[in-house]
């Protein structure tokens, strides 16, 4: 039944789908560890701080704000990747079978990633989890 709704749901729809992730139900093991998360107070720091960074990264772009907004024509400016990154970047578009849309998403959604871990260089562990974040284009959702 989830394949064949799935099937129904269109690659183009998919494309402009920023962050697609599959969840599951947590394991009552998991649920029950008395191990302490994240606080919600750090969190909000983070992404506090990483629109404050995005809001003064754009200064210079009237109506762009935040990393979702970069023109397709400023991408490569503010998305700088390296050698292994575009190699990974590379072999994920030939696997999944990505779109030029999805290239687009995976760098903002990377450069985003990089500016909530307050870095200034988009690293390979920021581009693989904007990637994995593509999971319906994969093909695998709930199975």
């Amino acid at each position: 039944m989830v394949q064949k709704y799935l099937s129904k749901i269109s690659g183009p729809l998919l494309d402009r789908i920023d962050i697609q992730i599959e969840v599951v139900p947590v394991p009552f093991k998991e649920l029950a560890d008395a191990s302490r998360a994240e606080h919600s107070e750090s969190i909000r720091e983070r992404v506090v701080r990483a629109r404050d960074l995005q809001t003064e990264r754009y200064l210079a772009l009237p109506g762009v704000y935040c990393n979702a907004q970069i023109p397709s024509k400023k991408l490569h400016d503010f998305c700088k990747i390296n050698d292994a990154g575009m190699t990974l970047l590379k072999t994920a578009m030939e696997r999944l079978g990505l779109s030029a849309r999805a290239y687009d998403r995976i760098l903002k959604v990377s450069r985003t990633i990089a500016d909530l871990d307050n870095s200034i260089d988009i690293r390979v562990e920021h581009l693989a989890e904007a990637i994995n974040y593509r999971s319906l284009d994969k093909g695998t959702w709930g199975q």
